[in-house]
């Protein structure tokens, strides 16, 4: 299976990917130390970086869905083309995907989350509140069907929802032509 994280920086998805991983000997392939690690080899951070760690971070769950496993993928996923990405990727592997978005809906709590956090991703400056108003100024309205898990709710029960609704994976279609 598939399994695709979404939401804003500091909203918990990464929590709650890592929590799921570990409850389901799954890897978690996230795209901000992908990035970061793009950053470290010399890639010039005006390349588009952001892009290309999505493209890694498919490779690397293709090569991980290749071997029969679940694979969990950590990024915002915000816009159309990524999800179609996922999506796509799980069409041509024959896997279900599962989209889970984790929101937050206290923008207080969001944003003390969000300004004490430190990951510790060598390289990577973690974002600030600024920068995530403008992602969710422009978060595509989705289209596909995802669980949505508030993080004001604590972790151990959100992990619970996700196991829940996971258990009842489904399979992804192509969407209809647009023409």
């Amino acid at each position: 299976m598939l399994i695709v994280m979404a939401g804003l920086p500091g909203a918990g998805k990464s929590a709650v990917a890592e929590e799921l991983g570990r409850r389901l000997g799954a890897p978690v392939v996230s795209v901000d130390p992908i990035e970061a690690a793009m950053w470290r080899a010399g890639v010039a951070r005006s390349e588009p970086t952001g892009l290309a760690a999505y493209v890694v971070a498919e490779a690397v769950a293709d090569g991980v869905l290749a071997l029969g496993q679940t694979v969990i993928v950590d990024a915002v996923n915000a816009v159309a083309a990524a999800r179609t990405q996922w999506r796509s990727l799980a069409l041509r592997r024959g896997v279900p995907v599962a989209f889970v978005e984790v929101v937050c809906s206290d923008p207080a709590v969001h944003r003390r989350r969000l300004e004490g956090r430190s990951r510790s991703i060598a390289g990577f400056p973690e974002p600030d509140w600024e920068s995530v108003e403008r992602q969710r100024a422009g978060f595509a309205p989705w289209t596909d069907e995802r669980l949505v898990l508030d993080s004001v709710a604590d972790l151990p029960r959100n992990v619970a929802t996700a196991l829940a609704h996971l258990a009842h994976p489904t399979h992804p279609t192509r969407p209809a032509s647009s023409g």
